[in-house]
């Protein structure tokens, strides 16, 4: 394990802000986040970057930056503890009094951090940041805010659900987290590791949390489709994301449905979806569908997951510029599919 720091001594002040990011075989990203982030830094705010044990060319990387930047401080793990874990390592490592759980392939706009410290004064115990979504090399614009809030909000603990219906499923992005450090430890975490969103069990357990701030400017370019997770998008959207949300005692159905259908993988449209994309074959039918099932209905599943996924591409996309047309990152996903044609491709000039 190597850090660097400027608190060697301990006689300076502790930070404002710790910018903790996890990040695992991303050395051709994390260069450009750096990049977008170190340029904004200021005194009060540090940078920790917890490394799971990338065997790819991480390290190498995190040497030059170290080189250039003394100041970060970047932990080298013998062995990968899971997203869950390796978050909870750099808040564990942060010195700050808030943390930012950033993320190791997306962007900050520039002020980002300026525009977080001037929320993080005390009044608050989390931070929202929203986000703009861009394609892979943020050539496109997918959507220009995840939170379609025109105007900054502010809830308090009485407003808990509605601030877990209203911003719930946009935690889902854990880049957009900015929470005090104390708040993070003085909850359990222990019990979602495994989840991949141990931050949302953070925030939505019990008690509620008090001051919370959503910062509706984006301040995050999102590098959409290149989530380490990809190959698992069924069972996370489809299962682990959803028995998530619906675990949380103090929050009523109506709420949680309004975050995730409790089973969303028996809607036929996001099954077609995810054949279309590649995500649902016979594999997940069997995997994850079958035992719970029976009849027609297990023989409908089963039809979708043998369905030709070059006709489902095409006509997902079809559907998405005739019937759809705000669903640009459905129709970008369905256009980087291995599944799609010239035809579908074809469609995305449309969006």
């Amino acid at each position: 394990m190597n850090s660097n720091s400027n608190y060697l001594n301990g006689n300076m002040d502790l930070p404002k802000l710790s910018i903790c990011i996890s990040t695992y075989n991303r050395g051709q990203f994390i260069g450009e986040t750096l990049d977008s982030i170190l340029g904004q830094m200021v005194s009060d705010v540090e940078l920790v970057i917890v490394d799971g044990a990338s065997p790819d060319n991480t390290p190498e990387v995190m040497a030059q930056y170290l080189l250039r930047y003394p100041e970060i401080r970047y932990f080298r793990e013998q062995e990968n503890s899971g997203v869950d874990g390796d978050y909870d390592k750099a808040v564990g490592y942060a010195r700050g009094k808030y943390c930012w759980l950033m993320t190791d392939d997306d962007l900050l706009y520039p002020k980002a951090i300026s525009r977080v410290l001037e929320s993080i004064n005390g009044a608050f115990d989390l931070v929202v940041v929203n986000s703009e979504i861009r394609n892979i090399d943020f050539s496109r614009v997918l959507k220009t805010r995840f939170l379609k809030f025109a105007s900054d909000r502010e809830y308090t603990a009485k407003d808990g659900e509605k601030f877990f219906s209203e911003v719930g499923n946009c935690l889902s992005f854990i880049g957009g987290v900015v929470i005090k450090r104390n708040l993070w430890h003085e909850r359990d975490r222990s019990s979602y590791y495994g989840t991949l969103f141990i931050h949302v069990g953070v925030i939505f357990q019990h008690p509620p949390i008090n001051r919370v701030k959503v910062i509706a400017d984006p301040l995050i370019i999102i590098r959409y489709g290149n989530a380490m997770w990809t190959s698992r998008g069924f069972e996370i959207w489809m299962f682990k994301w959803p028995q998530l949300i619906w675990s949380f005692p103090d929050f009523s159905d109506q709420s949680k449905s309004v975050v995730c259908s409790k089973e969303p993988w028996r809607l036929i449209k996001k099954l077609i979806l995810y054949r279309a994309t590649g995500g649902y074959a016979m594999s997940e039918y069997h995997h994850f569908i079958e035992d719970k099932t029976k009849g027609l209905s297990r023989g409908m599943y089963m039809a979708i997951a043998m369905f030709p996924a070059t006709i489902a591409n095409f006509l997902a996309s079809l559907y998405c510029v005739c019937m759809n047309r705000n669903a640009r990152s459905g129709l970008y996903e369905l256009s980087r599919s291995r599944h799609a044609t010239w035809a579908s491709r074809f469609l995305t000039r449309f969006l």
